[in-house]
This record gives C-alpha cells, structure tokens and sequence, in this order.
C-alpha cells in the first residue's frame, strides 16, 4: 500500500509539474506574440494598459466579458480614429491591466478606475462607449463620474438583471482555491481549436471576421489569472445590476443604444430594451438579424451611434 501512495504521489507531481510548465511556456508566447499595444500608466499604484490613437473629439471604448483591447483595435478604434481621439482600455484584470482587488472588481470600481485613468491620460469629457459587460461599466460611469463623460453608447450592453441559474462553470471559476486550479488546467490542455469555437459562437449568426482571432491574442485570454478574474467579474454582475439599473432613471447624459435583436448572449428585451425605456431621450437602435458583436457585424451603424452620441452632447 505504500508503495501505491508513492507512486501516486509521484505521477500527481508530475503532473502538476508538466501542467505549470505547459503552460508557463504557452503564457509566455501569447506575451511574445500579443504585447501591450499602447501604454502603461499607474493608477492607484495599479498597472492600466490604454491605447490611444487619433485626433480630435474623446472617446473611451470599454470591452466585454473576456476580451481586451484588441477587440475594438481589430477594426472600430482605427475607424473611429480618423475623426475621434479614441483611448481603449483594458478593464482591471484583463488584458495588460493589474486586478484593482482580490475578489473580482465590482463595474462600480472598475468605472471609478478607468475614469481616474482617463484624468491622467488628459481626456476631456470623453463619449464612453461600453459593450456586453463593457456595457454595465459604461452605466457605472455615468451613474458615479458624470462629470468625466459627456455621453453613453451601450452597445449590446449588459445592463440589467437577468432570471435563471448562475453560470455553474464561472461559479467554478470563481473559488478561491478550485478555480485558479481549473484555469491553470486550463490555459495547459484545453486546445486553441476548442476557444475558437466558442469565440465563433459568441459571433453567432455572424461569424467572427478574418483574422479576428490571431488579432485578439487568444491566450491572452486563458492566461490564469485574468480567466480567473473574468469569471469573478461575471459571477457578481447579476447582483450589481440588481443594484445599479433602479439608478438608471437619474442620468441625465445622452445615451444611445445599440443591439442586434439575434442576440442571445446579452438579450434585447431583458436589457437594451428596458434601459431606452427607463432613460428619458434615450435612442435604441435595433439591429435586424445580428447578433452579440455589431461593432463588427454592424460596424457603421455602431460609428453612427457614437456620432449622434457626440453630436447630442455638450463639451
């Protein structure tokens, strides 16, 4: 029998062993191949990764569950750059951005967080634009920095709660000691194949536009501890927004949004639909058709909101 533990012991090890090597060197080359593509300021004493790019008026681009700012750098932020200042940020924790907390930070800290950085970085009044939980983070801003915002676009925005079960595999994730396990198993044996898979889904109808995926840097995304701090973020979110969307009533910026009506990620109904209706002035664009990414399947239309978004706001 004990010659059976030792065995076990040493195969444990061994596995432990080729998992954190696995994926030490499958870390460090999505850091050769994705490095940070803009700067990066302290803020609080915490690292912020913001890429600017453009002259003119200022506008924040805030990104979803799971993503950085190579989401909106693909296409949108280049687009918007021919008339705007557009400064992207990595929200805290993902991306090249420091975790603000230990326990996932709420969309209330992360806006506070990002509107400091946009302070330090010069930025005057800038259209915030947020999508899916970039979304809920935009509302936070408004909601708590007002006047560092001259208008909101919510582009498929999370922005109210929702009924059902929480997420069983992001409460997973979200243990203190089970979930930085799984994203270590993770970011180690789960193929590439496998996530690009689910980034299609998350464009369905759509599909993901090439080189969307080499673009994003998906290891990026499976690094450990933003996969564990994605998860955490996403498990408080219900809960916030129970808080936060009664609020709503109360701002007085502009907002514009924009929501593809085959959607099944972040619902029209259970969310865009009610914002426009609780915002006195709002204007919901609904997309025919598309899905969850219309700054990418719908790419004009979404320009076009940030446009009028601007247009209606005073500087």
């Amino acid at each position: 029998m004990a010659d059976l533990w030792a065995v076990l012991i040493v195969l444990l090890a061994t596995g432990a062993g080729l998992t954190a090597w696995r994926g030490a060197r499958l870390e460090a080359r999505a850091r050769a191949e994705h490095p940070p593509e803009g700067r990066l300021i302290s803020v609080g004493g915490h690292r912020v990764h913001a890429v600017q790019m453009g002259r003119g008026r200022d506008v924040v681009l805030i990104h979803g569950a799971s993503g950085n700012t190579r989401d909106y750098t693909f296409r949108l932020a280049p687009e918007l750059a021919k008339r705007y200042r557009v400064t992207v940020f990595d929200r805290p924790g993902m991306g090249y951005s420091a975790r603000i907390g230990q326990g996932g930070a709420s969309i209330a800290e992360q806006a506070d967080h990002l509107a400091e950085a946009a302070r330090l970085l010069g930025l005057h009044r800038p259209v915030i634009v947020g999508h899916s939980y970039g979304g809920a983070v935009a509302m936070a801003w408004a909601l708590r920095q007002a006047g560092d915002a001259s208008a909101i676009v919510s582009v498929a925005g999370a922005t109210h709660p929702w009924r059902g079960r929480l997420d069983a595999f992001h409460a997973r994730l979200s243990m203190p000691l089970l979930g930085p396990a799984l994203a270590h198993l993770i970011r180690a044996w789960v193929p590439e194949s496998y996530v690009r898979a689910q980034m299609e889904g998350v464009f369905a109808p759509q599909e993901a536009p090439d080189g969307y995926g080499d673009h994003i840097g998906l290891g990026l995304i499976l690094r450990p501890r933003a996969f564990v701090e994605n998860a955490r973020q996403r498990t408080r979110l219900r809960a916030e927004l129970a808080a936060q969307s009664p609020l709503y009533p109360q701002i007085t910026l502009p907002v514009e949004v924009v929501h593809g009506t085959a959607d099944t990620t972040v619902g029209l109904s259970i969310h865009s639909a009610r914002l426009a209706a609780e915002i006195p002035g709002t204007t919901l664009t609904p997309l025919p058709g598309i899905g969850h990414m219309p700054h990418h399947a719908a790419r004009a239309r979404v320009i076009a909101a940030i446009d009028r978004a601007a247009l209606r706001a005073p500087l």
